[in-house]
């Protein structure tokens, strides 16, 4: 279930209300007369079953609720409620199908922010992966993997791709490939310092690497991986299932990758960089082609669903 908290001007609040109780799936419907101050008007509380919630928060919109006063929205993890049951079992198709397409960009939009925070966790993520090179770590890999906040820019690409926002296109990436830069350059810059103090030296990458050569050895396995990856992760962001992310984060060589570039780059080591690069790329293109297919099959999907259930 979905909880709203609407602020609506007084002369539109019968017209919120009468959608509201026309909306199937809705149901707990409070309304505060004069409550509100900033801005004025009404406050109107409701909970509509998530599967219904894209499309009323929509006609919300269309109202213009969204400019004249506020529609906020908050998950709800516990119901307990007769009424609520019965609103979810009347709303058509599951909760975990839906997606809430205002949501989606509204997060998207977030982690696509390249913030001084965005780019502080890039580029440690890829100097722990430049340790986890160097001493062909695997543990340290991972740990890099998991830090990494690459993979926000990358469904806020395919969900402007899929909502034909190009604003929002080229704000993702610029914070993916601008992060990936400023992180490789400065990680060089850690390599030769590490190196100025021996803890980094020529050999430890040209010498065997059994847990981390792959790394600069991309194949089409990168790319079904990531792709893979890629759907498991949009999946993920659109049921509100965020720990699956973790999975998704650990399982694509992208952080690891720009490492394995920014290092070998630092030893003149040409062939490893390039090898990183194409891998990088691999990842983020098999993410990216991966996100915009599940989001537009689900956009395609639900809206077929609708369809067979709406009454004729």
């Amino acid at each position: 279930m979905l909880h709203l908290r609407l602020i609506v001007p007084a002369d539109a609040t019968d017209e919120v209300v009468h959608l509201l109780e026309t909306t199937v799936g809705t149901t707990h419907l409070a309304v505060l007369t004069g409550a509100a101050r900033s801005p004025v008007g009404d406050v109107i509380l409701c909970d509509v079953a998530r599967e219904a919630g894209d499309e009323l928060i929509g006609e919300l919109r269309d109202l213009g609720i969204d400019k004249s006063g506020s529609i906020t929205v908050e998950n709800m993890d516990l119901t307990l409620s007769a009424h609520a049951d019965r609103a979810e079992e009347e709303a058509p198709g599951e909760g975990a199908d839906a997606v809430l397409w205002e949501e989606l960009t509204e997060v998207t939009h977030e982690e696509s922010t390249f913030s001084v925070t965005y780019l502080a966790f890039l580029t440690v993520a890829t100097m722990l992966a430049a340790c986890g090179v160097m001493l062909d770590n695997a543990i340290l890999i991972v740990g890099a993997m998991a830090v990494g906040p690459e993979f926000g820019p990358l469904a806020g690409i395919s969900t402007a791709l899929v909502q034909r926002a190009p604003r929002l296109v080229w704000r993702s990436l610029w914070a993916l490939i601008g992060g990936f830069a400023i992180a490789m350059v400065l990680t060089v810059g850690f390599a030769w310092l590490m190196d100025s103090f021996g803890l980094f030296t020529r050999s430890m990458v040209e010498g065997d690497r059994p847990n981390t050569a792959f790394i600069w050895k991309p194949d089409w396995m990168s790319f079904v991986v990531a792709f893979l990856a890629g759907i498991a992760g949009t999946l993920s962001l659109t049921s509100a299932k965020s720990g699956a992310l973790i999975g998704v984060a650990i399982s694509v060589t992208t952080v690891p990758a720009a490492a394995n570039a920014a290092v070998a780059f630092s030893y003149t080591d040409y062939t490893q960089t390039v090898g990183s690069v194409q891998q990088l790329l691999a990842n983020l293109g098999g993410i990216i082609v991966a996100g915009t297919l599940t989001l537009l099959a689900q956009k395609v999907l639900w809206s077929a669903h609708l369809r067979r259930t709406r009454p004729v």
